[in-house]
């Protein structure tokens, strides 16, 4: 098995007793790596974690699989790591799966409102399947787009499909995957 120093020149040469990471390359995903993560993540170690992700990312992996399987604790500032890594790779075409994730690390996303921006798997198969159906892409290509609200004509700018309210009427809008606006 490849060390990460072989994936990844130099990510080892830095190391937090808080949390262990693991590389493995994804062969059947473009551009992917399984991130295996031990321990957890808070505000003290934090920025050892997304600067050891901005390593990955900089050696040109955008398919980012955390198996989150061994960790046992992120707080809100672990979670916000989290989401600067999918800010990062959308848009040069990536994306984030979190796998395995263990319930009680699992409600903190949930309850900081986090569940619904991750893609969130139960195994490697379904991660390798997301992604070999094209993952996050075919949100890429249509969005993000400026539509106007049928009620008020409000340009309004959507990142993602899904139900939105308007700033301007406040009426309810739904936009579907090919950005087709609807009142909803």
């Amino acid at each position: 098995m490849e060390n990460n120093n072989t994936i990844v020149p130099g990510f080892d040469n830095e190391k937090d007793d808080s949390l262990t990471i693991s590389l493995r390359k994804a062969d059947s995903i473009n551009k992917g790596i399984f991130i295996y993560l031990s321990g957890y993540i808070d505000t003290y170690n934090s920025s050892f974690f997304q600067k050891q992700m901005t390593k990955v990312i900089d050696a040109g992996f955008i398919n980012l699989v955390f198996n989150c399987s061994s960790l046992n604790y992120v707080s809100s500032t672990g979670i916000g790591s989290f989401t600067v890594f999918l800010k990062v790779v959308k848009p040069k075409g990536g994306d984030v799966v979190l796998l395995e994730i263990q319930p009680k690390v699992y409600e903190v996303f949930q309850l900081l409102g986090f569940s619904q921006f991750f893609n969130i798997k139960s195994s490697a198969d379904e991660a390798i399947a997301y992604f070999s159906n094209g993952g996050g892409a075919s949100e890429n290509s249509t969005f993000p787009l400026v539509i106007s609200c049928p009620v008020c004509n409000k340009k309004l700018r959507a990142t993602k499909s899904g139900r939105f309210r308007c700033s301007g009427c406040r009426s309810i809008l739904a936009i579907n995957d090919v950005g087709e606006v609807s009142l909803g």
